[in-house]
């Protein structure tokens, strides 16, 4: 169903629903109009239906879902915040599949050599690249149960009631997911420009993201993005690289 401008109804969707309120009593008729309107507005299509889990829209789905914190939820922030973390996560992927920085081979930032991003996902089993995140022994890709618990309880709250954070949070991770595949990130990749932090020259993009606690840290030539150049997103820190050249 396409909305015309400012979420009017199309013509031809107007006419197909009014149709049969002819010979309705008022009261059903009315009900008819209501639920015709809120579906024009997009307030009953919010709903969230995930793709397969084991496809690859629905695999990229499944991680950004699982990487960033919901309302009520330790770390969580705001819709904004978490959108954010979900978006530069894709980039980290992304980046690791598509911009290895000079000095640097692939295997040595994403474990292996591959132009898929679910290879780069999966990499190194279910404590590998991606904790919770691999590929079964015939290529398809899998999350341990424990990442489909989570998204489940949250779909659940998702689509209780009207339409709220949960759904927006969700529909925007299926969106990326989607996206990905036709033209890379849909959105702004927040370190590209970084050069330096402290004394240290960078590559800038990200490359990798921990839950944001100091203990946690990818070491080596991985640099810390401050809290001043928004590293710290949706409960995680993310990290770009040492310049080698």
């Amino acid at each position: 169903m396409c909305l015309g401008l400012q979420g009017t109804l199309p013509i031809t969707l107007i006419l197909v629903s009014f149709k049969p309120i002819i010979s309705m009593s008022i009261g059903k008729a009315l009900t008819v109009i209501v639920f015709t309107l809120l579906i024009g507005r997009g307030e009953l299509s919010a709903k969230v239906r995930l793709n397969n889990p084991e496809s690859r829209e629905g695999f990229v789905t499944l991680l950004l879902i699982n990487e960033v914190p919901f309302p009520g939820e330790g770390r969580y922030v705001s819709v904004a915040d978490s959108k954010n973390g979900m978006l530069q996560i894709l980039w980290v992927l992304h980046n690791r599949v598509e911009n290895t920085p000079k000095g640097y081979s692939q295997r040595s930032i994403a474990t292996v050599q591959s132009k898929s991003i679910i290879d780069v996902m999966a990499a190194g089993g279910t404590r590998g690249q991606v904790d919770g995140f691999y590929r079964e022994v015939n290529g398809t890709p899998k999350a341990v149960s424990r990442v489909h618990e989570r998204v489940a309880y949250l779909t659940r709250i998702a689509n209780t009631g009207k339409p709220g954070k949960f759904a927006e949070l969700m529909n925007y991770a299926k969106a990326l997911g989607e996206a990905y595949f036709s033209n890379g990130p849909d959105g702004r990749n927040l370190y590209a420009k970084l050069r330096e932090i402290g004394r240290t020259r960078v590559t800038g993009s990200g490359y990798s993201w921990m839950t944001d606690e100091a203990r946690f840290s990818p070491g080596g030539n991985y640099v810390r993005i401050p809290d001043s150049s928004a590293g710290d997103l949706a409960g995680n820190r993310f990290f770009t690289l040492r310049k080698l050249r």
